[in-house]
């Protein structure tokens, strides 16, 4: 990795970027933070039924007006639509964000994940090895790391997966070190921390935990209460993705998330004093394919990206609820 220099923000004017995923929860957010950039945005989303469509296309509502945004309904593994798309906008960069999440439902069926999660993630990267972009962006997890020793860092080792969804995200990031070892393509991959915020999809955990509590539902709390996550804003995330834009790059990796961990109890309980409504809590044990802590180590992300997160957890949910009680009303 080379060493960082000051992100030029202005140099957004010049690229046309493909979004894939674009339409989803972070995917929408950056595409905004982009175009207010005054960057030309290529949304790529299938709109695919894994959670209801109508959630994508809320999000990306406002943005079908603006002249620098451009929607297609596709599939990432579908090469030709990738040359059609480029033949009418020649991409400059590539942030792919699309996937198949969730780590229980890849315990229940992995092939799914390896389709979409690798073979989609490769076909991207063969487009970009044949039209060369000035760089690929890849959305990783921070489920990587599995259950290592915390804080987690980029240099730690993660051989140890402890779920499909986990080894299809490693999957993505070695590919991308092939493709950049074979084709020179600079590749980041971004190790995303539980992001939260505003769009975000029903089944995550602070969307899922606002419902029920609302609805004064039973909120089930798995680990026997004593998960703990790294919870990073939307909004930082999408900074952190922009700053990756515009420093210099060979292959790297980077954690964006907060380095700080809090339980899901004291989560819930966040959330049950900004709603006004007591939480019915029942317990249940760890389940298969969750770590019981995540934390980011942010000394690689602060130093090369200039990356740090300003939304306290605090102020992000705040700020969920807000967005929950204005699409409930």
């Amino acid at each position: 990795m080379m060493h960082a220099e000051k992100p030029k923000l202005d140099d957004l004017k010049k690229k046309v970027i493909l979004v894939t995923g674009g339409a989803g929860f972070i995917g929408s957010h950056l595409c905004r933070a982009l175009l207010n950039r005054d960057a030309k945005v290529i949304n790529l989303d299938n709109f695919s039924n894994n959670y209801p469509p109508v959630f994508k296309k809320r999000n990306i509502a406002g943005l079908l007006s603006h002249p620098a945004f451009h929607l297609y309904n596709g599939d990432i593994r579908d090469y030709r639509l990738l040359e059609m798309i480029n033949k009418r906008h020649p991409i400059t960069e590539i942030i792919h964000l699309a996937a198949l999440a969730g780590v229980r439902k890849s315990i229940s069926d992995p092939l799914e994940y390896v389709d979409i999660d690798i073979k989609g993630t490769v076909n991207l990267l063969e487009f970009a090895a044949k039209h060369k972009p000035g760089r690929f962006i890849f959305a990783s997890s921070s489920s990587v790391y599995g259950a290592g020793s915390l804080p987690f860092r980029e240099t730690d080792r993660v051989d140890r997966p402890v779920s499909p969804y986990a080894a299809a995200k490693r999957a993505g990031e070695l590919f991308g070190r092939t493709y950049y070892e074979l084709y020179n393509i600079p590749v980041a991959c971004l190790r995303f921390f539980t992001v939260y915020g505003p769009c975000q999809r029903p089944d995550m955990a602070v969307y899922h935990f606002t419902r029920l509590i609302d609805q004064n539902k039973e909120v089930p709390v798995f680990g026997l209460g004593k998960i703990k996550r790294d919870f990073t804003y939307v909004d930082d995330v999408v900074e952190g993705i922009i700053k990756t834009l515009s420093i210099p790059l060979t292959y790297a990796l980077f954690n964006l998330g907060t380095a700080k961990s809090t339980s899901l109890l004291d989560l819930i309980e966040m959330i049950s004093n900004k709603l006004g409504k007591k939480a019915r809590i029942t317990y249940y044990p760890l389940q298969p394919g969750d770590a019981p802590e995540t934390l980011a180590d942010l000394t690689h992300s602060s130093k090369t990206l200039g990356f740090k997160p300003t939304v306290s957890l605090d102020d992000g949910i705040k700020s969920f609820i807000s967005w929950y009680r204005r699409i409930k009303r």
